[in-house]
């Protein structure tokens, strides 16, 4: 596995013989040439497959570094690249194997890809049952979510299926490898933040609304046992920004508001 300093993103290798499958590519220029110099200068290997939970630039660095490798990409990875707060065109390589689900053999492990469409409508989640382990791409960041441009509802379906796998260790798009519970956490907060959210706006005058969300503390959503890390600090703070931005829970607040006066 590396985490890349960009954005603490995640690849993992799997390695049969001397050829590579990666999930996800790391974020930056830097991080993926690090990528290529240790898995090809150092280590003597090939890239033949390069597969990506979701198509969005800080995945995606690594994907021009390997020419001789296939991309694998869901057929709507162009939805969730044009749909990105930044896309970055230079990461972009049109995919070469589209698909909606597939199960591959790779040395002796059996990579089972999924469409679990969530943090994007693109998303992949990969059960390896072989190594008790599930790729949950940006359905989760470390305990928590993060919720730009995505259906709040989705992403929880999504980790619920990410669950069902059983698996007792789980990859996030970024951070790193985390134990199964790491699933929960991240439900937990989606519907803690959600429940602050819709109480806001519920009860606050209009003109007190986006300071409030504002000051919305990651330990008030965060399970007890969670100690937050810097990144997720960051990240909730990015929540909150968008949350005020893009009028997340909104209609959650107005469902929530109609039951109660009927």
């Amino acid at each position: 596995m590396f985490v890349g300093d960009a954005y603490e993103s995640v690849c993992t290798a799997f390695i049969d013989g001397d050829e590579v499958l990666l999930i996800d590519a790391l974020g930056s220029e830097e991080d993926a040439h690090w990528l290529r110099s240790v898995l090809c200068d150092q280590m003597g290997l090939t890239v033949r497959l390069a597969a990506t939970t979701h198509y969005m630039s800080d995945h995606m660095a690594g994907l021009t570094q390997f020419p001789e490798a296939l991309v694998m990409a869901h057929r709507h990875h162009r939805h969730t690249f044009l749909s990105q707060n930044r896309p970055v065109a230079a990461f972009y390589r049109t995919p070469d194997i589209v698909f909606d689900n597939m199960a591959i053999h790779w040395g002796r492990h059996q990579l089972r890809f999924l469409f679990n469409p969530g943090k994007t409508m693109d998303h992949f989640s990969i059960d390896v049952p072989t190594a008790d382990l599930a790729f949950a791409g940006d359905n989760i960041v470390g305990n928590t979510v993060y919720l730009s441009k995505a259906d709040p509802i989705l992403q929880a379906s999504a980790i619920g299926r990410i669950r069902q796998f059983g698996r007792s260790r789980v990859v996030g798009g970024h951070i790193g490898v985390f134990d199964a519970s790491v699933l929960d956490n991240a439900l937990h907060y989606l519907e803690r933040i959600r429940e602050h959210v819709v109480g806001i706006r519920a009860e606050s005058p209009v003109a007190e609304v986006s300071q409030r969300i504002a000051s919305i503390r990651i330990e008030d959503c965060v399970e007890l046992q969670v100690e937050p890390t810097a990144f997720e600090r960051e990240w909730h703070g990015n929540n909150l920004d968008a949350i005020v931005s893009q009028s997340i829970f909104a209609l959650d607040a107005s469902l929530a508001s109609t039951r109660v006066a009927a």
